[in-house]
């Protein structure tokens, strides 16, 4: 069964950028969807971003929208969410997560039970 490991956290002040990195055991997100979601101090985890596989289409959440961007990199079967004007809003622990299921849409790709594989998450911090 294929693992997710991500990377990238850390600290960094309001206004500055940071890239986590998602790193799959095997070639995954050419085949099939993966997601960011994120779970902020004292909340439920929410849906970030989703990528279609092969990167078909995208979607953000939206107060991320225009901030963040994702992307994969098929050669070294890892997915990145590039996060960008970053605020401490955006502080939170990121999950990367795959679906198993061959077709989603930008609704049913929010829900977290239509995910299978999840990584241990990493932290984000961002400070005023």
């Amino acid at each position: 069964q294929v693992q997710l490991v991500e990377s990238g956290g850390g600290s960094v002040q309001a206004g500055g950028s940071l890239r986590l990195s998602c790193a799959a055991s095997e070639d995954t997100f050419s085949r099939y969807f993966v997601a960011w979601f994120r779970q902020r101090p004292e909340l439920r985890r929410e849906f970030v971003s989703v990528m279609a596989p092969d990167g078909a289409w995208t979607y953000f959440e939206d107060s991320v929208e225009g901030r963040f961007t994702i992307s994969i990199d098929n050669a070294k079967n890892t997915a990145y969410l590039q996060m960008s004007s970053l605020t401490p809003e955006d502080t939170a622990v990121y999950y990367c997560a795959k679906s198993p299921w061959a077709s989603l849409n930008y609704l049913t790709a929010q829900f977290e039970a239509n995910y299978d594989t999840w990584g241990q998450g990493t932290q984000v911090t961002v400070s005023s």
